[in-house]
C-alpha cells in the first residue's frame, strides 16, 4: 500500500508556506515568538474549524493526542496559555491577507454563475453573530447585547466571498455597501436594507448595475410602460423616476418590474438601472440572491464562527478570518478536482478522517479505501 500523510497534512499543503511566512513577518507585533509560531496557530485553529473543537483546552488536547504527527503538519507543540496569548496579541490581519491570497487562486478555477449574460454578478448582504456583552464588552450592540456583523459580497462565479468586512453589530449594511469597489458592468443584487437613492445614482455613474426590491413607501412617476409576458409571472415593466424628497438624490430614470411568485402568490416589485436584460431575467437575478443566505447558513452550521475560543476582539477576528480561509481551501479543492459533493458533505468527511493516512481527493470523491494486495501475508494464515 502506498504511503500517505494524514488528510489534514495534505489539506494544509495547499497553503504555500513561503507565502505564509512572508505574510507572518509583515503582520507581526512585539518580540519574536519563541514558544510558538504563527503557523502552529494556524494549524491549531484550522483544526478547530474542520473538526468542531469548542475550546482552547479541547484544541490542545486533540493536538496532544496526535503529537507524533505534528512534524508532518509543520507545527510544534501547542500549549493552551501560549495559544491564548498569541490569539490575543498577534494581529488578525495576517489571516485577512492570507484570505485574499487564497481568493485569487479560487477565482482562477471557479465555475461561472450560470446566467447567459457575461456580466459579473454579486449578492450583497450581512449576518449578525450574537455575543454575550459581559464576556465581549468591546462588541456592544444594544443595551444588553453584544454582536459582530459579517458583511459579504458574494461572487456568483463559484459562490465565493469576494468582499468581506467584519464590523460591530451597529454598523448599517448600506454604510459598508458604499465603500465597496465593484468592477464596471457588474450586477449587484441586494435587499431593501441597502436602499439609498444617492448610492444608486453613484453606482449608475460608475457603470455598475444594481437589482433590489422597491420599498413600499417609495414615491415615483411612471414615464413609460413596456409589454410583458403574463405567463412568466410578470405584472409590469415600467420606466420610472423617483419623486418626492428623494428626487434630487437619484435623478436618473429607473426600471420597475413587477413579478408574482407562482408558488407562493406573493408579489414583488424590483428596481434596477439595467434596461437591456429581459424582465424575467431581472426577477431570476433577484431570486439568485438566496445563494448568499445559503452561504451564511453553510458557514454558521459547519465552521466555528458562532462560538469563540477567545474573548478579545483580535481573537474573535482571527477565528472568523481563519474560518473564511478554511472555506476557500475547500472551495479550491471542489473546483479544481470537480468533486460532486457539497461543502457540507466535504466538511463532514474531513471531521471523521482528519488524521487518517489516506489520499485526500479519493476520500472526498467517495472512493473506497485502498485494499491490500491479493497475496495473503504468512502471518495472517491460521494454519
Amino acid at each position: 500500500m502506498a504511503h500517505h500523510n494524514t488528510v489534514f497534512s495534505q489539506l494544509l499543503k495547499l497553503v504555500s508556506r513561503h507565502e505564509f511566512e512572508t505574510l507572518a513577518k509583515q503582520h507581526h507585533e512585539g518580540q519574536k515568538l519563541r514558544r510558538m509560531s504563527r503557523w502552529s496557530q494556524f494549524v491549531a485553529l484550522s483544526l478547530a474549524q474542520l473538526s468542531g473543537r469548542s475550546s482552547l483546552r479541547d484544541i490542545v488536547s486533540n493536538l496532544s493526542a496526535q503529537a507524533a504527527r505534528l512534524y508532518h503538519l509543520g507545527a510544534g507543540n501547542v500549549t493552551r496559555s501560549t495559544l491564548s496569548r498569541v490569539n490575543e496579541s498577534q494581529p488578525y490581519t495576517l489571516y485577512e491577507a492570507l484570505f485574499h491570497k487564497l481568493l485569487s487562486r479560487c477565482h482562477g478555477v471557479a465555475p461561472k454563475h450560470g446566467f447567459r449574460f457575461g456580466n459579473k454578478l454579486y449578492s450583497l448582504d450581512s449576518t449578525t453573530i450574537d455575543l454575550c456583552l459581559s464576556v465581549f464588552p468591546w462588541a456592544k450592540f444594544r443595551r444588553t447585547k453584544g454582536a459582530v456583523k459579517v458583511h459579504i459580497g458574494l461572487d456568483h462565479d463559484g459562490l465565493l466571498p469576494s468582499f468581506v468586512s467584519i464590523t460591530d453589530g451597529k454598523k448599517h449594511d448600506v454604510t459598508i455597501g458604499r465603500v465597496l469597489e465593484f468592477p464596471a458592468d457588474s450586477i449587484v443584487v441586494m435587499d431593501r436594507a441597502y436602499t439609498d437613492y444617492s448610492w444608486f445614482n453613484a453606482l449608475n455613474d460608475k457603470g455598475i448595475f444594481f437589482v433590489t426590491r422597491q420599498k413600499r413607501n417609495a414615491t415615483y412617476r411612471i414615464i413609460e410602460r413596456r409589454e410583458i409576458i403574463k405567463s412568466k409571472g410578470l405584472t409590469c415593466d415600467q420606466t420610472i423616476v423617483i419623486t418626492g424628497t428623494k428626487a434630487k438624490a437619484c435623478p436618473v430614470p429607473l426600471r420597475r418590474i413587477g413579478f408574482r411568485d407562482p408558488d407562493t402568490g406573493k408579489h414583488y416589485a424590483f428596481l434596477t438601472n439595467n434596461f437591456h436584460l429581459a424582465a424575467k431575467t431581472i426577477a431570476d437575478i433577484y431570486k439568485s440572491r438566496w445563494q448568499i443566505e445559503l452561504f451564511f447558513k453553510c458557514i454558521k452550521q459547519n465552521l466555528k464562527i458562532k462560538s469563540f475560543v477567545g474573548t478579545s476582539k483580535n481573537a474573535v477576528m482571527t477565528q472568523i478570518w481563519i474560518a473564511m480561509c478554511a472555506y476557500l481551501l475547500l472551495a479550491w479543492i471542489k473546483f479544481s478536482s470537480q468533486i460532486d459533493r457539497s461543502l457540507q458533505q466535504m466538511i463532514r468527511l474531513l471531521q471523521l478522517n482528519l488524521f487518517e493516512r489516506r489520499e485526500l481527493l479519493p476520500l472526498l470523491r467517495g472512493d473506497p479505501p485502498e485494499q491490500l494486495n491479493n497475496t495473503i501475508h504468512p502471518q495472517l494464515c491460521l494454519l
